[in-house]
């Protein structure tokens, strides 16, 4: 993984510094709420329900041991003893006192992780594909282009101040398991007719308010010419985009205002303007890239048969192995999800005990690396097969080994009304109740892949427009209703859901989603994915049972 050299350490020591003045100031009355609201923004402190937030960037989702312990122990020092693991492969620290945040960043900043543009109107922290550079079906390791994209944006002087935040993702194969068609820029790492490696560029994506998939703006991009091509879709941006309207001042509503025949007409003419001061050489490139070369493997690895064996010796250790390892392109590795959707936490929790075990466990199991992904589970991504039946032992004993990875319990959940002061509606307390009442592991596994998001605002934290069964809640004279949209997706055949119909009370909701189940294992052709049911009989067949005797 990337380290800091000198100047990156010297930048990110300096931004505290300057962050922990900038708070003083503001404790002492010399900065107004108004003149510091923007200098916390900029280090990712916003001010919820009942403490501030503080979001902390994990490029890429890529974390050392190190790092994770260091993680364990601010939750502990500072926090209420626990993490919460976002959407975007961040992490969020909810109940931190204003005052001691520089600390927080001062800790942060010795295991070289930071806060810097994990919010406000910026370029925001790039992520990519949680299994890059250890899947087999990829192209190229998008990593090191993501890494080239952090340093770029970092900091840079012309998008400190967008018309509103700006969401970049990159990933190196067909699977999309980073949303790129729902992020104001996605890069796919593709290979032209003479076979040379370069990107497709998407742009305008976005969920939200007014959800909407990115358009293609170049099928093919050159190496060289990435941050360049880039800097010139930010720059027409910022030329264009509404700052009379929040909620019209994404990309995405520039894309559809203007037509994206006419945007890529302005971005390629400021490109011609500025490709050759951006162009990227070989030697930087080769620079970034030392940082992501692949480990010692144990070539001898694939010799083991001790895995198959103890499948079929422990159902319990076959059920996880199903669910939640998947393919390494080393013989011999495997790909190990440990999921943060325990039914007795919220989606995406994880407490500083729990951080300091999955760190034990990689530097023991998996070199020392962590990742966090797009659904809010955590992975080891390069465990030997053989050690696989040890690893889930340890996860077992400490309530980490729930096998349930893209089933209907691995749902997304926001923080909702009981955290972000931003929401319409409850979220944690319905997602306890749906796992409560989808409580048998095997039913799980027989209804298949079903991708649940649940938000509670229509800002879509949770991502509820492009889930299987998408559930936003609403305000309607101070209370708590519900609507639900099917047939959304996030990946490669990504798609907006169609509103099923009115909204649905707090009380009904869990009944509406076995309702839902109920009406998908009537209509499903033989092991059929409720996706596939959804995209053949359409929303009208669900649409009748939910609302038949209203």
């Amino acid at each position: 993984m990337y380290q800091y050299d000198h100047y990156d350490q010297a930048m990110i020591d300096q931004r505290v510094t300057q962050y922990r003045d900038q708070t003083r100031r503001f404790l002492a009355g010399e900065l107004t709420e108004e003149q510091f609201r923007p200098l916390r923004l900029m280090n990712g402190l916003y001010v919820q329900i009942h403490a501030p937030m503080l979001r902390v960037a994990i490029p890429y989702g890529l974390m050392s041991s190190k790092q994770v312990r260091k993680i364990a122990d601010i939750s502990r020092r500072y926090d209420k003893g626990y993490v919460h693991f976002t959407t975007r492969q961040n992490f969020q620290l909810n109940w931190p006192a204003l005052e001691t945040v520089p600390d927080i960043l001062a800790e942060l900043a010795s295991v070289q992780m930071h806060a810097i543009q994990s919010s406000g109107n910026c370029i925001r922290n790039t992520t990519s594909d949680q299994l890059a550079g250890v899947h087999a079906g990829e192209l190229e390791d998008p990593r090191p282009w993501c890494e080239i994209i952090r340093q770029w944006s970092t900091f840079h002087p012309e998008f400190a101040y967008l018309p509103r935040k700006f969401k970049i993702a990159v990933i190196g194969n067909n699977e999309d398991r980073a949303a790129t068609q729902l992020h104001d820029i996605g890069v796919h790492l593709v290979k032209n007719h003479e076979g040379d490696i370069g990107f497709e560029v998407l742009v305008g994506g976005g969920l939200g308010r007014t959800p909407i998939l990115g358009k293609q703006i170049r099928p093919f991009l050159e190496k060289k010419d990435l941050l360049s091509y880039l800097e010139a879709i930010l720059r027409v941006y910022n030329r264009l985009g509404r700052r009379d309207n929040k909620y019209k001042a994404r990309i995405k509503i520039t894309v559809r205002e203007h037509g994206i025949n006419h945007i890529r007409e302005l971005v390629e003419a400021e490109w011609v303007q500025i490709r050759k001061q951006l162009e990227l050489d070989k030697k930087e490139i080769d620079r970034v890239k030392q940082y992501f070369t692949e480990p010692d493997y144990d070539v001898t690895a694939g010799d083991d048969t001790s895995f198959e064996q103890m499948q079929a010796e422990n159902a319990g250790f076959a059920r996880w192995v199903t669910q939640n390892v998947v393919d390494h392109k080393i013989a011999g590795y495997k790909i190990a999800y440990i999921s943060l959707k325990s039914p007795t936490s919220p989606p995406g929790d994880v407490s500083a005990e729990q951080l300091d075990i999955i760190a034990d466990l990689a530097d023991e199991f998996s070199l020392g690396e962590i990742r966090s992904t797009h659904n809010q589970n955590l992975l080891l991504s390069d465990v030997k097969q053989a050690d696989l039946y040890a690893l889930w032992c340890r996860l077992e004993a400490d309530n980490l080994a729930t096998a349930n990875i893209n089933t209907l319990t691995d749902m997304i959940c926001c923080p909702g009304l009981d955290f972000c002061g931003l929401a319409n509606a409850t979220s944690i307390p319905l997602a306890k109740e749906i796992n409560e009442r989808f409580d048998d592991l095997d039913y799980l596994y027989d209804l298949g892949d079903i991708k649940i998001k649940l938000s509670g605002c229509m800002n879509g934290c949770a991502h509820q427009s492009v889930g299987h069964i998408g559930i936003l809640g609403v305000d309607k004279k101070g209370e708590e209703w519900y609507q639900f949209t099917l047939g959304g997706s996030s990946e490669e055949d990504a798609s907006i859901g169609e509103r099923l119909g009115r909204a649905i009370p707090k009380d009904q909701v869990v009944d509406t989603v076995v309702t839902l189940i109920d009406v998908f294992k009537e209509l499903r052709h033989e092991d059929e994915l409720f996706l596939t049911t959804v995209r053949r009989v359409g929303v009208d067949p669900f649409k009748e049972r939910v609302y038949a005797d209203n």
